[in-house]
């Protein structure tokens, strides 16, 4: 399937079509590994090795796609130094910054209702 470009205001974004941009971007930031990454990188500047620290159990090669990606959308903006060997940094841009801000609250809702959700697999699964 080939995405559309999106050409129309943002209330225009559809996530009900299967060929909406809006829909592939959203499935592209709400994935774990891209959560956990905007968190980790938070307002600083970080080396691909800091991030990595800062997302326990991520591989380097997904580390690489999710970067890759959320640099692609525009979230993160990767600077690269010609050293040697080089270094390369990663930071979030604004609108990595403001979705950040959205991570947090999603992460405030887990902790405010976690207690609640533990309950219901509990029943669930019983």
């Amino acid at each position: 399937m080939v995405t559309k470009q999106f050409s129309g205001s943002p209330e225009d974004a559809d996530l009900t079509r299967a060929d909406s941009l809006a829909r592939e971007i959203f499935s592209d930031v709400a994935n774990k590994w891209a959560l956990l990454i905007i968190d980790a990188l938070g307002e600083d500047t970080l080396r691909f090795g800091e991030v990595r620290q800062g997302v326990e159990g991520i591989s380097h090669k997904m580390l690489t796609q999710n970067l890759r990606m959320m640099e692609r959308n525009g979230l993160v903006e990767r600077t690269v130094y010609s050293t040697v060997p080089p270094r390369v940094e990663y930071n979030l841009t604004e609108p990595g910054r403001a979705l950040r801000e959205m991570v947090h609250r999603m992460c405030d809702w887990t902790h405010e209702y976690i207690g609640h959700i533990e309950a219901s697999r509990h029943n669930f699964d019983a």
